[in-house]
């Protein structure tokens, strides 16, 4: 992958890792000289891998945080729910606008170097907001220059992270590393509001100052971070400045029949998912759920996802990708049906973590296959241009399922309509032949 600007340097494979030594030798530090080829090194001893997942996961760990924390402190201070939406409304806007460019600027400036500044920006932005609460010198105009640039930064720096996978982990391990890579996230949503609920309560300080040290640590770690050098290859389109190498990476992802045809998989399905938790909160309070029982019924969600994730490997290596697309797409289906017909509370749960369970499987499939067939001088800009669908569909969904609440008579009802959609979607992905042959990549894992 480049992680330089587009300079002379070695040649890379148009898929998986890079000709040679690097991560296709069994590691960053891999390599030596030409001879048979060599068992891969496990990925819990892969050390640029590790750096990699931990620097991210303390990214995201942090912005969990900072999600729940930002709004406490507006409420704290002002009391205005207009400002805390504001708040909300500007990180979301923000993250959608600053993934358009994040993309081209992980394809030409240094991923490392990228990396390494968003998250000692993103430190220094959160540490100050710490020290002017410290010194009783909170503004909330202060708050938003530090919300706009966690929106930015954080933009910038995943699809920069995204892309360095295949760099530092081989082809055989690539289905592995998406998996567990799709775990992070789930972590983050089980750790994150908790902490800084207790956090705020000790202190409305501590939350930003755990968040700063999180994203100083993140920054230290890819210090250590060590990127083998490939050159990107031609793709056969020239990058006109950003806007221009984001236009290229669009025309070739519409050009991909399978990247496109997935792409608009993932946003149907985002859509009506985001809309379905709302739809579900919303039957809780119909139901009248303790909410605590509201609070176990989302654990399970979480633990559903982590499960899926676990599981992602060895499901991967004995089941072919289109099963595994398949049986996502009927599965959640029928799950969500049954959401219709149970009661509230824990039994609802175990039917949203089902449904969560197969979603990191089935993205492993599909993101594994993106990173292997995305030529490296387009693989962040491919990962921007899904990262702002998936937003997209993200910001939509709860709209959509406020309105199907409000139209359709009750959660009940729009309970159906979600399981109708998802109906459709896999129904959908039968007839599709993309996605009923749906590529059995080389990224399988073996580990």
């Amino acid at each position: 992958m480049t992680v330089a600007r587009p300079t002379g340097e070695p040649t890379e494979r148009l898929v998986g890792g890079p000709a040679g030594g690097g991560p296709a030798g069994g590691g960053p530090t891999g390599g030596g000289p030409t001879g048979p080829p060599t068992a891969p090194r496990p990925l819990s001893r892969n050390r640029a891998y590790n750096i990699l997942w931990t620097g991210q996961l303390l990214s995201e760990l942090a912005f969990e945080i900072a999600m729940v924390a930002f709004p406490l402190l507006i409420l704290a201070h002002t009391g205005s729910a207009i400002r805390m939406g504001i708040a909300s409304s500007l990180l979301a806007a923000v993250r959608m606008l600053a993934a358009v460019p994040a993309g081209a600027i992980a394809d030409r400036w240094n991923r490392r170097t990228v990396m390494l500044a968003c998250q000692g920006l993103r430190a220094v932005s959160m540490g100050s907001l710490a020290a002017a609460l410290a010194l009783d010198r909170y503004s909330y105009g202060h708050l938003l220059a530090v919300v706009v640039l966690e929106g930015v930064l954080g933009s910038v720096f995943e699809p920069a992270e995204h892309a360095a996978l295949p760099q530092v982990v081989p082809e055989s391990q690539l289905s592995t590393a998406v998996a567990r890579n799709a775990a992070r996230p789930f972590v983050a949503t089980l750790l994150g509001p908790s902490v800084a609920g207790f956090l705020f309560s000790a202190h409305p300080t501590d939350p930003f100052t755990v968040t700063a040290a999180m994203l100083a640590l993140s920054a230290g770690a890819m210090t250590l971070l060590r990127l083998p050098p490939v050159a990107r290859p031609d793709t056969g389109e020239a990058d006109g400045g950003t806007g221009g190498g984001m236009t290229a990476g669009l025309r070739w992802v519409l050009r991909n029949r399978v990247l496109r045809t997935t792409l608009l998989w993932m946003m149907g399905t985002n859509l009506v998912f985001n809309a379905l938790l709302v739809i579900i909160l919303a039957l809780s309070h119909e139901d009248h759920t303790a909410p605590g029982e509201v609070g176990l019924m989302m654990a399970c969600l979480g633990a559903g996802g982590l499960l899926g994730a676990g599981l992602a490997p060895w499901l991967h290596r004995r089941l072919p990708a289109p099963v595994l697309v398949l049986g996502f797409a009927w599965l959640s289906a029928v799950a969500t049906g049954l959401m219709a017909v149970v009661s509230g509370g824990v039994p609802l749960g175990v039917l949203l973590g089902l449904a969560a369970l197969f979603a990191p499987v089935a993205n492993t499939t599909v993101m594994t296959h993106q990173l292997l067939v995305t030529p490296d001088g387009m693989r962040g800009r491919v990962s921007s241009i899904s990262a702002l669908c998936a937003s997209g569909a993200g910001a939509l969904g709860p709209l959509v399922g406020g309105v199907l609440v409000s139209r359709a008579g009750g959660g009940t009802d729009a309970v159906l309509a979600c399981g109708a959609a998802l109906a459709l979607i896999a129904v959908g992905t039968t007839a599709s032949p993309v996605l009923r042959r749906f590529p059995t990549s080389s990224g399988r894992s073996h580990e």
